[in-house]
């Protein structure tokens, strides 16, 4: 079983366009969207949710009020604010840390698993999908991502595939390195911005890092041919394939609009080459 990874080191690069293609050209692929602050890869592929999994990430403090003697050292102590003058968990504000039920002189305060999101299986007209949404506010994205690739992992099991596509989270963070961690290869989608070519380096970086084959292609490439040839000097000298270049156009916008990817939308210069850089990354990978 592959795994691939489509990430970049900023948000709206195009990422999730770049995805929704690959899952509607592979032939026996899971599809997993492990950017769960904010998932829309569910918009263009409009899955069928089969099993709903409800995700625990940080503990949360919860007060037995008939044990509780109203001492007050558990507001003393807590730093970050998060019991009131009633001894109320304010749960928004509650870390988990703990002190609070390490203070208590009666037990009465025990961390106790807290809602944090949801998992979910299930099903698109391209084939098995796992995805998930953390719910606002909450932390421990990098612990979602985790379970939402082990998800997909278990789907790539039952349904006897052989290539997991990950539509990976922005940034340089935990849940990215939880996105691409053992992977076989990302693709590092950039734009010739010069916070696109930062970006595009930052995320490099921590490929590199855990040894992960990465390659490149260049999103809106016309749109600042000399950045682009920057960022093709870069690559070049770092050894890295820049596996494709795709124009600007509003093929991908009038798609997602439709609720299709950019391959069934159109038969375009900008969808031509999207399937060319599905090509060169599949041969790749097998």
């Amino acid at each position: 079983m592959k795994q691939l990874t489509i990430i970049s080191g900023k948000g709206g690069t195009g990422k999730t366009t770049i995805t929704a293609a690959f899952a509607s050209l592979a032939e026996n692929a899971v599809l997993a969207d492990c950017d769960v602050d904010a998932p829309d890869l569910h918009l263009i592929l409009k899955p069928d949710i089969k099993k709903t999994v409800e995700f625990s990430g940080l503990k949360i403090a919860a007060i037995d009020k008939d044990k509780c003697i109203d001492c007050g050292k558990c507001t003393e102590y807590c730093r970050f604010g998060a019991i009131d003058e009633d001894f109320n968990v304010v749960n928004e504000s509650c870390e988990g840390c703990g002190v609070c039920e390490y203070v208590c002189p009666v037990d009465a305060i025990l961390l106790v698993d807290r809602k944090s999101g949801f998992a979910y299986f299930s099903q698109t007209r391209f084939g098995p999908m796992s995805h998930a949404v953390l719910n606002t506010a909450e932390e421990a994205s990098g612990k979602l991502v985790t379970l939402v690739r082990n998800n997909a992992r278990v789907l790539a099991n039952e349904k006897n595939k052989d290539l997991i596509i990950i539509d990976g989270p922005p940034g340089i963070g935990c849940s990215v390195i939880a996105a691409i961690s053992g992977v076989d290869m990302v693709l590092i989608v950039t734009e010739p911005t010069l916070s696109g070519i930062h970006d595009m380096e930052r995320i490099l970086g921590v490929a590199n890092h855990f040894t992960v084959l990465a390659v490149v292609c260049i999103n809106k490439f016309d749109i600042n041919p000399g950045n682009t040839q920057l960022i093709e000097k870069y690559c070049a000298e770092n050894g890295l394939d820049v596996v494709g270049r795709i124009p600007y156009d509003e093929t991908a916008t009038m798609a997602m609009i439709r609720e299709m990817t950019v391959v069934e939308f159109s038969d375009n210069e900008f969808s031509n080459n999207v399937k060319k850089i599905w090509e060169n990354i599949r041969g790749r990978l097998e």
